[in-house]
């Protein structure tokens, strides 16, 4: 039917375009941004597992939220390098109708785990995690292993700041357990 080197092209031809038809495909899709209530969330800090929790609240509008963005995702990795369980839990404030760009600035970002999307009224789920905060964003919420609110910091942290939140709730775990 063919000669050899007809159906060797072909092989390769076929290879090639199922190869680039595949090329960037994410196997798992996009993250989803799961809905959390103030409440969920806070159950979730209170999950054991963890030396120190951060919870941020960010928006894609937000331009102090994109530009503190990879110190967070810095924090984490570099935490875990040392040995301190640190679980990071970013919360988008975006509008339901801008979830599509949430999704593409955490995959711009290189997010491989779960992150969350407010639900519910604003200032029920701000004075749920803490009466202080104003709503402005960004907005870091540090507990300890306990699940004990340890730190509360509005606007935008520099990783020095990040460094020095975690370490003052982690060795407060320590004394704690040392006593």
């Amino acid at each position: 039917m063919y000669s050899c080197p007809v159906r060797k092209l072909l092989r390769v031809g076929i290879l090639v375009f199922v190869c680039w038809s595949h090329a960037g495909a994410s196997p798992a899709g996009p993250l989803p941004l799961v809905p959390v209530t103030a409440r969920d969330l806070l159950a979730r800090v209170r999950e054991p597992g963890a030396d120190v929790v951060v919870v941020n609240v960010w928006a894609t509008w937000c331009l102090p939220c994109r530009k503190e963005f990879p110190d967070l995702l810095r924090l984490r990795s570099d935490d875990r390098k040392i040995g301190l369980r640190l679980r990071l839990l970013l919360v988008s404030a975006d509008f339901p109708d801008q979830t599509r760009d949430a999704r593409r600035f955490l995959a711009d970002q290189g997010v491989d785990f779960l992150t969350f999307l407010k639900k519910g009224k604003d200032m029920e789920f701000i004075q749920a995690l803490d009466p202080r905060w104003t709503g402005a964003l960004p907005a870091t919420f540090v507990y300890d292993a306990h699940g004990n609110q340890r730190a509360f910091h509005e606007g935008r942290l520099t990783r020095a700041a990040m460094d020095s939140l975690v370490a003052a709730s982690s060795s407060s775990n320590r004394q704690e357990t040392s006593r």
